[in-house]
């Protein structure tokens, strides 16, 4: 699978969680498996690779719901992302806060943030900045990435900023 299609899939998940967390009162957890069976359905994709892109928004959408304030708005996201929310091409930014502030909820009774902010070269991951745990040089993505070995040291682990 190219990683384009990685792409388009991690999108597409994150708008399909978003639905199912808006049409009916399901748990994030329930969503995020309403979305992998439609993500199975729409694309031509293996368990491994399902299961990889959800894991990806899984830790996206924890990270973003342990970072933003509660009562959020765009500024708060753009500080959280370190550039303008208007600026992000092709991110479904509603689905996101929205998923994003309901998962915070569940996490909150879950503890599992700790394991959910190391990213490693190859990853995809939606908009943000990430810190080389090498060297410390950011670099910062405007739409859903895969995350690249670091310019500066080629190191292959960050951290969301």
């Amino acid at each position: 699978m190219s990683k384009n299609k990685f792409i388009t899939a991690y999108n597409d998940i994150l708008n399909h969680v978003h639905d199912a967390m808006e049409e009916t009162l399901h748990s994030f957890a329930d969503a995020l498996e309403i979305a992998k069976q439609k993500l199975g359905q729409s694309h031509n994709l293996s368990h491994d690779e399902i299961k990889t892109v959800s894991d990806s928004v899984q830790r996206d959408l924890a990270h973003a719901a342990h970072k933003l304030p509660s009562g959020q708005d765009n500024n708060s996201l753009s500080e959280w992302l370190k550039f303008d929310a208007e600026l992000i091409e092709n991110f479904a930014l509603d689905a996101f806060l929205s998923v994003a502030d309901k998962t915070r909820i569940e996490l909150a009774k879950l503890d599992i943030l700790a394991e959910l902010n190391t990213y490693h070269s190859g990853d995809i991951t939606g908009p943000g900045t990430f810190v080389c745990a090498d060297c410390s040089k950011e670099i910062a993505f405007k739409s859903t990435s895969e995350i690249p070995e670091c310019p500066a040291c080629q190191g292959k682990t960050f951290v969301r900023i």
